[in-house]
């Protein structure tokens, strides 16, 4: 076999396997897939399916819910499993159990997986604990007053919604605002450059009156 003939098949086979790759890939949407809504059967079904349970457990407690949706399953599976038998007999067939192939599967968390997770949670849980003593401690008495502003905005939020209307109003912005985003890019875009601007402005400008401030550069 010649080099450019051999050449040509291993560049064929690397391009059937990248291929194969992508197209595995595109077979798992991501959560920017989803709520972008690349796929729109997925993600309708999705978004359907967070705001049945979110709406659920506004209208009952965590318990019922967890505890309807595991009766359901539950009768689902066993129903199934009866019909089977009855077919089996009836047929005189020996297929089985018909849930035997998800029997067999590890449904084991590797002790690999499991300290990868929670070294990648312990990450986020330490910058979010420092951040924490950062802005309660005051180190800078700017940033601890934005927070203070935030919480207080919170309060009125509280006043109005409960949690589960605001994860409720949290899910359809999430599956609507980036949609709309992404026809009208440019146009929010510019809004949001102007409001950056005016928050720096007034930040720098308060900074610069309040009695021993820290003056820090910010490169943008």
């Amino acid at each position: 076999m010649d080099p450019m003939t051999q050449s040509a098949q291993i560049s064929s086979s690397q391009g059937l396997g990248d291929g194969q790759n992508s197209a595995s890939k595109e077979s798992k949407p991501t959560v920017k897939d989803l709520i972008h809504w690349r796929e729109p059967k997925k993600s309708g079904l999705v978004f359907g399916l967070t705001m049945l349970l979110l709406l659920s457990l506004a209208a009952f407690s965590v318990i019922s819910v967890a505890s309807y949706l595991l009766l359901a399953l539950l009768c689902v599976t066993i129903t199934f499993r009866i019909y089977k038998s009855v077919i089996q007999a009836v047929q005189k067939s020996s297929d089985g159990h018909p849930f035997k192939s998800l029997m067999d599967k590890d449904v084991r968390i590797p002790p690999e997986t499991f300290r990868k997770h929670v070294d990648v949670s312990l990450t986020y849980i330490n910058r979010a604990l420092k951040q924490m003593s950062r802005l309660f401690l005051v180190e800078d008495l700017v940033d601890s007053l934005k927070l203070a502003v935030v919480m207080w905005l919170l309060t009125y939020v509280g006043a109005v919604f409960n949690g589960i209307t605001i994860l409720i109003l949290a899910d359809i912005l999430l599956f609507a605002v980036p949609p709309i985003y992404e026809k009208n890019k440019t146009q929010i875009d510019q809004y949001i450059d102007l409001a950056r601007t005016q928050i720096n402005t007034t930040m720098a400008k308060l900074q610069e009156k309040l009695p021993g401030a820290v003056k820090r550069s910010k490169t943008e």
